[in-house]
């Protein structure tokens, strides 16, 4: 059973079919999706989420809303209440216009800080500043102290290596089924299959074929036949693995 690691169900239009959505999933064989927040307006949106058996939440604050207010004790209390998985989606994001990086940084170092405090993963999202990223998750304090994903990796190898040193795992979405997404299907093949997970991003990130807004967890059952034909594997291979992958990084104990 596969295991969709990042989709915003709460977003349109996802939102607006949710039971469609859950089973069309279900019998591509997607037997649990992660559910990241953006802003502290969606926080109640996806714990709410959380009441469907296959939906699991991740709350944090996205680095694009790195200006809005973040109360950390309310985020720690939404987190334990409602088991979320994960600290997400945090990060930083130096391509989007007039980027306050001090503002990122800060919000960023918080929510490590909680997520260390917590024994939670992260789900990072990065643009423009690995090189940034990579020094904080390096520190002492964090090193060796944090997990989590960089969710939607389109990079080369040598980039991941340096995630892979630090015990992060790589997310691969629908850039591996782009045959022009060379980069991206090079260390889909280069990374160790144990350090693999898989997602769609839905519905912000298409595939080759689909638009984003067309984008929903059942498509992760091709996106596992992409990296399965890359690897030169079989999809029951691909499928065992980053399954395996997913539930240990985020505690998924339910349908073992």
């Amino acid at each position: 059973m596969l295991i969709d690691t990042h989709c915003h169900l709460f977003m349109k239009p996802l939102s607006g079919d949710i039971d469609g959505v859950l089973k069309r999933a279900a019998v591509k064989g997607i037997s649990a999706i992660i559910v990241p927040a953006v802003e502290t307006s969606s926080w109640k949106r996806v714990a709410e989420l959380s009441e469907y058996p296959t939906v699991y939440p991740a709350l944090g604050l996205h680095p694009w809303c790195a200006d809005e207010v973040l109360d950390t004790g309310i985020l720690e209390k939404l987190l334990v209440e409602t088991g979320s998985v994960a600290v997400g989606e945090i990060g930083l994001d130096f391509k989007i216009e007039n980027p306050d990086r001090i503002a990122q940084i800060t919000v960023f170092r918080i929510q490590l800080d909680l997520a260390r405090e917590l024994g939670l993963p992260v789900i990072l999202h990065c643009r423009g500043a690995f090189d940034e990223m990579l020094s904080i998750l390096s520190e002492k304090k964090y090193n060796g102290n944090i997990t989590g994903v960089v969710h939607a990796f389109t990079r080369g190898i040598q980039l991941a290596e340096r995630f892979l040193e630090l015990g992060f795992y790589l997310a691969f979405g629908g850039a591996v089924t782009r045959s022009r997404a060379k980069r991206a299907r090079s260390s889909a093949v280069g990374v160790p299959l144990r350090r693999i997970v898989l997602e769609t991003d839905a519905p912000s990130i298409g595939m080759d074929g689909i638009e984003p807004e067309r984008m929903e967890p059942a498509h992760v059952a091709r996106i596992g036949e992409s990296l399965a034909l890359l690897r030169g594997i079989s999809i029951e291979e691909v499928t065992f693995e980053t399954s395996m992958n997913a539930r240990e990084l985020f505690n998924i104990r339910e349908g073992w």
